[in-house]
């Protein structure tokens, strides 16, 4: 057998390479440092698309929203790796026009279910009472067989109509925006709005960082701790060579105005200033936190989560006692 672990894996009974492994990923700027340089295909997508399709065995590793795990907590976790902000998070946010507490409703973008439920517990925390709507033609991520009532409604998000909902400038009318869409928006739109910034208002609430995505392994994927090791490696390998990673993201732009918007300078403050990489012990307990907010505004059944490193499937399920989710560390 190949001795070089980071390129061939154990899958069952046999022996592949990483080109068999079903891999998933986010498709916003927050990512590349978690899947630059990946030697295999790797199938891009919104979070909540890419959780249905890990839950339905369609991809066997994928980073997706942490509420994924949550909600469905078979799945063994990538320890030391997350997507995750300690104070604000710049694309998590609540695009709005005067005074936050005044607004009457929120149009929701679902494409993140960590982003809509974190809304809605800090909504409940702060005693905000504004309405939540969602509004297909407002995703960034449509359901399979949902169209748009207006074509590139999704995309033009700053139009003075939005579908089949009332205007978006209307005073007491505000919208969630998450990922690359809500960093454009902000550069373009900085002086006509006003941002909540969802990391922020977490941590002004509970202290702690928050969660937002994951890397979830399907628990029936054999060898999962060396899939686990490549990816904190490939982590590590992009963080030493984060110059490089904002080089490429760059150049991926395709639009020349969006490259002019989303330059070296923005690029080092997100990922060095906004964003964090590990899942460390304040990491683990901020999502304790979330969870056990979740369970109480109703959002998931009451649990407390502990952390295990072990790694069989079985201890997740049946290991743990009653209320509680033992969430496998790899």
């Amino acid at each position: 057998m190949n001795s070089d672990r980071s390129r061939i894996f154990l899958i069952t009974d046999h022996c592949y390479s990483v080109n068999a492994l079903r891999i998933g990923c986010v498709k916003y700027f927050n990512a590349r440092p978690l899947i630059r340089g990946w030697s295999g295909e790797v199938e891009f997508d919104h979070p909540s698309a890419l959780c249905k399709r890990l839950a339905d065995g369609e991809l066997d590793v994928a980073l997706v929203s942490s509420f994924e795990f949550l909600r469905n907590p078979i799945y063994r976790i990538v320890d030391d790796v997350s997507i995750s902000s300690d104070g604000p998070v710049y694309s998590v946010v609540v695009a709005h026009r005067g005074h936050f507490s005044e607004l009457e409703e929120i149009e929701l973008d679902p494409a993140s279910q960590t982003a809509v439920n974190l809304l809605r517990c800090l909504l409940a925390e702060l005693n905000v009472g504004a309405r939540l709507i969602r509004n297909i033609d407002l995703q960034s991520v449509r359901p399979a067989g949902l169209q748009p009532a207006v074509p590139a409604a999704a995309e033009d998000i700053s139009a003075g109509h939005t579908g089949k909902m009332p205007m978006f400038q209307m005073p007491h009318r505000a919208r969630l925006l998450i990922g690359d869409q809500a960093v454009r928006f902000r550069q373009t739109y900085a002086g006509e709005f006003q941002f909540w910034d969802l990391g922020e208002q977490w941590k002004q609430l509970t202290g702690l960082p928050f969660v937002y995505a994951l890397w979830l392994i399907r628990p029936e994927l054999a060898d999962a701790k060396s899939i686990a090791q490549r990816l904190r490696e490939l982590r590590n390998e992009n963080l030493a060579n984060i110059d490089d990673v904002i080089a490429d993201t760059v150049a991926g732009v395709g639009d020349a105005g969006q490259r002019k918007e989303l330059n070296r300078e923005f690029l080092v403050r997100y990922y060095r200033k906004y964003l964090r990489f590990g899942f460390g012990e304040e990491e683990k307990e901020g999502l304790k936190t979330f969870a056990k907010l979740c369970a109480k505004h109703g959002l998931l059944e009451k649990c407390d989560l502990g952390f295990d490193p072990v790694v069989t499937h079985e201890t997740n399920i049946q290991g743990a006692p009653p209320g509680c989710v033992t969430l496998q560390l790899l």
